[in-house]
């Protein structure tokens, strides 16, 4: 993928190195717990200072210092590529929606390695990459395209599309469609009745990343061979049957979250070919 000549993003902040915040909870009352507590602050902010008690309190990365985090050093090949990729999608996202009359919002993507406190939650590196509504940010692990190379998505272009995966739930944060299946799955009552709703999601950020790549490379020609092979193998890699399958466990269409393999090559393959976000219907 010639991703190298792409414009970096600037929405990229740095917190690998920086361990997680604590998330210890703070009740302050009566009896020893409370004073406890008290006791714990007061040791931490004289040994750390206020950066340590963050920490603690699970507000965010130590070293944030409340201010911006670093963006990517120079020579960091990871931060590189994932700085090009968001730019990549900054400008075709953005084009999109101008041509919409509609003004693009672009996401925050935050490095980082083993866990990150972000407005979601506290999430570690298992989870995988993920988008948070609640911030705008999407959380990543690059340790995770090791990961993928190992379950059969090796390559640049499926690691772009990891992101481009990402960035497509941000791009239904923008237009409504995450609220309205929020709202949809909790009239369903949550549960397994609700996964039909999540997998059209996953499906339509399938969509979505094909629908990036099919503009970067009209804009770019970012595409070289066998890039395309990398990120359909890369979408049947993480199919839901395939996962239960590789984990030893029955295949059960009732439990999937994100699509089958066949799946996420199809709803991927159609948003590469068309470029047509109106072409990533996935709830019908």
């Amino acid at each position: 993928m010639r991703w190298r000549d792409l414009r970096r993003s600037s929405n990229v902040r740095d917190l690998r190195g920086r361990r997680a915040g604590l998330g210890i909870p703070l009740s302050i009352g009566r009896g020893k717990g409370g004073l406890g507590v008290i006791l714990l602050l007061v040791i931490a902010a004289i040994i750390g200072g206020p950066e340590l008690v963050s920490q603690l309190l699970g507000g965010g990365a130590v070293g944030t210092g409340g201010q911006r985090p670093a963006a990517p050093a120079a020579g960091d090949e990871d931060g590189a590529f994932t700085a090009a990729i968001l730019g990549s999608t900054e400008d075709v996202w953005g084009a999109l929606f101008a041509d919409a009359n509609s003004a693009y919002v672009p996401p925050e993507l935050t490095l980082f390695d083993g866990a990150v406190q972000s407005a979601c939650g506290y999430a570690s590196s298992a989870v995988g990459p993920f988008y948070c509504p609640a911030d705008s940010r999407v959380y990543l692990d690059t340790a995770f395209f090791d990961d993928l190379a190992r379950m059969g998505g090796p390559g640049d272009f499926a690691q772009a599309y990891v992101i481009g995966h990402e960035i497509g739930h941000h791009i239904q944060n923008l237009t409504g469609t995450a609220a309205e299946v929020r709202d949809a799955q909790a009239r369903a009552g949550g549960g397994s009745s609700a996964n039909p709703l999540q997998v059209a999601m996953e499906l339509q950020a399938d969509c979505y990343a094909g629908v990036w790549a099919h503009h970067a490379n009209r804009r770019d020609s970012v595409l070289e061979p066998g890039d395309v092979d990398e990120g359909l193998a890369a979408a049947e890699a993480i199919g839901d049957d395939r996962l239960q399958r590789n984990a030893g466990r029955r295949v059960t269409p009732d439990s999937f979250t994100h699509g089958s393999s066949e799946q996420r090559r199809e709803w991927l393959l159609r948003g590469l070919e068309s470029g047509d976000p109106g072409a990533c219907d996935t709830f019908r």
